[in-house]
């Protein structure tokens, strides 16, 4: 009867976590990115409505009606976990669809949400929270609304072409060919929520052209859909302000402008390259280490479902911000639902009209469509399992980005635990160790002149990292002497301007089940008396919980003191020895606030006051950011603090950690021609605070336990094969753990 019983039990575990995985497999293409086919249908059946009047997006009229972006419309959360919690029928696939209506007397911005996928049969208008409507100004910029800002660019510096090339060395945007000049534009686009008026940046059309600036700044308001009447409302030049290119002219024909003629062209200046120079390194031309998989991945993908060492876990692209985890578990165990990139900033400084203004908040510019094609070996192994993304924006058919996401797993080169257990007599116990492989995701956005790089790692003791590293050119002005307040000379004529990065993420943790508490842990002195010793005391550290019972209580200001842990807890769980089960978000950031709230522009960032706020899910609530929040932060549709202002109950709730990252950068000369990526990385762990009864990776077959034989010589106990061979190592494994004097 008693071996009947054990082995039900190891029949009901067995077949729970078979049934868990099976239905983490069925709900995984919930949450796959739209396909092509799904795409070219939503495209087909919007532009089959005769009262929206659609026309193509490459159209180089501003007077159009036209999609802008398409992407998946994530279900509702209690639909989805019917399908991953009993393998119920899955929702309905939707698009999210916005609209730009150009051609009518008011323009406007919709966006629609269109269904059911594969074969779309209504559309519904999506709203904002609180019925929030978005401004036809606060669209994002176009490739036909830049064609016709170039055209405008090249027109007005006709006036100007004779000063430019001198005040250049020969570079010209007219009739160039090696020579050329470009420009870049900044955002926030004016002063308020109707405005577009942007400040251009005029540069030589080089390599990093991005760090060649010219000293030639201009605003020029293309609020109206006509281009023609399109004007140049200030012009910067070397420090001087004028009103117009005319004026900026007559001083220049009089002799009253003073020139900042830039060095002469010098084809052998590899400044702003990749082209080596230097003393070259290494002293010969080997290679350097690679990855191997001697027998092959480790790790399975069945599309958008990924499973390794426990983990599984469904994921996608979002074209306006980037990558996302859905139905995160370990070992069958649901951590988190959801963990997405929801908005990264880069907020600047300078002593030009530009510099001041650029405030870049890059979901405006869909910075989830600039995954562009991962480079093997540098970007992600060779041995990386690659996968082609696709998006809609700006476009009238899906464009392919081939190998723009990377899973691969990697050897961190350092044991993930580790014991030598001396005997004390110039021998040993035992040795014993696990090596620390992880499972990366990866993908990167380039927007404009910044590279981020993606990272979600996953570690064989139920450990996740969510990490971004910044690298790419700078953003640069021209340098004055005032400048140096804002940042560092880095050539010629050029300021590296100081700059803030902060990224946010939505973290919805669901620690065994919906039901969550947030609780954070600090210590305090106590000074107690020793119980051995009466007349002595003795000053140690304490636990002080603290449970937080509402949103405004859980939403840490930059500036308040951040507590030593914070967790999220099941109260209805607990693991063998009687804690409740939690998993706990550990900070590697450097962030701190941009601008003093609610001035301005800060309004559409008002999640960057905190580190971290938790709030109650909910399904009107999906993301802190938009795409129209870049061009319009005076007031954004989406606004972050609307979340928490209404304080709600978050004891035993289904809660989401909203959490912000980042780091200052003040750039200095080794920042050219591109910032690198060590010391600027940032971002999160989640790991578990006794959510286990011990160390999952105790499961791992990759361990070694080493004890020395009667014969002195090393018993070496594996789990795995021994694999040897020139693309492993030279030599068989060897131990002999002894010390001696000599």
């Amino acid at each position: 009867m008693k071996l009947l019983c054990v082995l039900l039990l190891v029949c009901l575990g067995g077949c729970s976590a078979s049934r868990s995985r099976d239905w983490s497999h069925h709900g995984a293409p919930m949450f796959a990115d739209l396909t092509v086919r799904e795409m070219k249908a939503v495209r087909s059946y919007l532009h089959a409505i005769p009262e929206m009047q659609l026309t193509d997006a490459s159209s180089m009229t501003l007077k159009k009606n036209s999609i802008l972006l398409m992407e998946l419309h994530l279900p509702r959360k209690h639909e989805a976990l019917r399908a991953l919690d009993r393998g119920q029928a899955k929702p309905p696939r939707e698009a999210r669809v916005i609209i730009q209506f150009g051609n009518q007397d008011k323009p406007n911005i919709t966006e629609y949400i269109v269904s059911p996928l594969p074969s779309p049969k209504s559309h519904i208008i999506k709203t904002f929270k609180g019925g929030k409507h978005t401004n036809f100004d606060s669209r994002p910029m176009t490739i036909a609304e830049y064609h016709h800002l170039t055209k405008f660019v090249k027109k007005i510096t006709t006036k100007v072409d004779k000063f430019l090339f001198e005040a250049t060395g020969g570079y010209s945007f007219m009739n160039c060919t090696d020579r050329c000049l470009t420009y870049s534009d900044v955002a926030p686009r004016g002063d308020g929520p109707f405005d577009r008026k942007s400040w251009l940046i005029l540069q030589k059309f080089e390599d990093g052209f991005y760090i060649h600036p010219i000293g030639f700044e201009l605003m020029v308001n293309h609020q109206d859909l006509d281009p023609q009447k399109w004007t140049v409302e200030k012009v910067w030049y070397n420090s001087m302000y004028f009103d117009s290119v005319e004026e900026l002219l007559e001083k220049y024909e009089s002799g009253d402008l003073e020139v900042a003629k830039l060095p002469d062209p010098d084809n052998g200046d590899l400044y702003s390259t990749y082209i080596p120079r230097g003393t070259l390194y290494p002293p010969t031309n080997i290679n350097g280490p690679k990855l191997v998989e001697p027998q092959g991945h480790r790790y399975h993908i069945d599309q958008n479902f990924v499973e390794y060492a426990g983990w599984s876990f469904s994921y996608g692209v979002r074209s306006t911000a980037g990558a996302q985890i859905f139905d995160l578990r370990f070992n069958g165990e649901r951590i988190a639902y959801e963990i997405s990139l929801q908005e990264a900033i880069a907020f600047y400084a300078g002593d030009t009209p530009a510099g001041m203004q650029t405030k870049y908040i890059d979901a405006g510019w869909a910075m989830g469509t600039s995954t562009f094609e991962l480079a093997p070996g540098v970007d992600c192994p060779e041995i990386a399992t690659y996968v082609d993304l696709y998006n809609y924006f700006d476009t009238d058919k899906p464009v392919h980005y081939k190998n723009a996401l990377c899973i691969f797993e990697m050897t961190m080169a350092i044991p993930l635990r580790r014991h030598y257990d001396t005997d004390f007599k110039e021998g040993y116990k035992f040795y014993g160790g696990l090596d620390n492989t992880v499972l990366v995701l990866r993908t990167t956005s380039t927007v404009y002149n910044y590279d981020y790089i993606w990272d979600f790692l996953f570690y064989q003791n139920g450990v996740m990292e969510v990490k971004v590293s910044a690298t790419g050119y700078i953003h640069s002005t021209f340098f004055t002497p005032n400048g140096l307040h804002y940042g560092n000379k880095v050539y010629h004529y050029v300021l590296g301007n100081l700059h803030t990065h902060l990224i946010h993420y939505k973290v919805d943790l669901d620690i065994a089940g919906r039901e969550n508490t947030f609780e954070t842990l600090d210590l305090k002195f106590v000074n107690v008396t020793k119980p051995w010793s009466p007349n002595h005391n003795v000053v140690q550290s304490r636990l002080h919980r603290t449970e937080h019972k509402t949103e405004r209580s859980a939403a840490y200001r930059f500036g308040r003191k951040f507590p030593r842990y914070v967790s999220f807890m099941n109260p209805n769980e607990k693991n063998k020895w009687g804690h409740q089960k939690s998993y706990r978000i550990q900070f590697n950031s450097h962030a701190h606030s941009v601008l003093p709230r609610g001035w301005r522009e800060e309004n559409g960032i008002s999640w960057s006051r905190y580190p971290l706020a938790v709030t109650r899910h909910k399904d009107s609530e999906r993301t802190s950011s938009s795409i129209y929040t870049q061009n319009n932060p005076w007031d954004p549709v989406v606004c972050f603090e609307d979340y928490i202002r209404n304080n709600e109950d978050i004891i035993n709730q289904d809660l989401v950690a909203w959490v912000t990252v980042g780091f200052l950068h003040v750039p200095h000369a080794e920042d050219i021609p591109n910032t690198a990526t060590p010391g600027n990385a940032v971002g999160f762990f989640l790991r578990p605070f006794n959510f286990f009864d011990e160390d999952p990776s105790m499961a791992s077959r990759s361990a070694i336990l080493i004890r020395p034989g009667a014969d002195g010589k090393a018993k070496v106990h594996r789990w795995t094969p021994v694999i040897t061979g020139s693309c492993v190592a030279h030599k068989p494994f060897f131990y002999n753990g002894t010390h001696a004097g000599v």
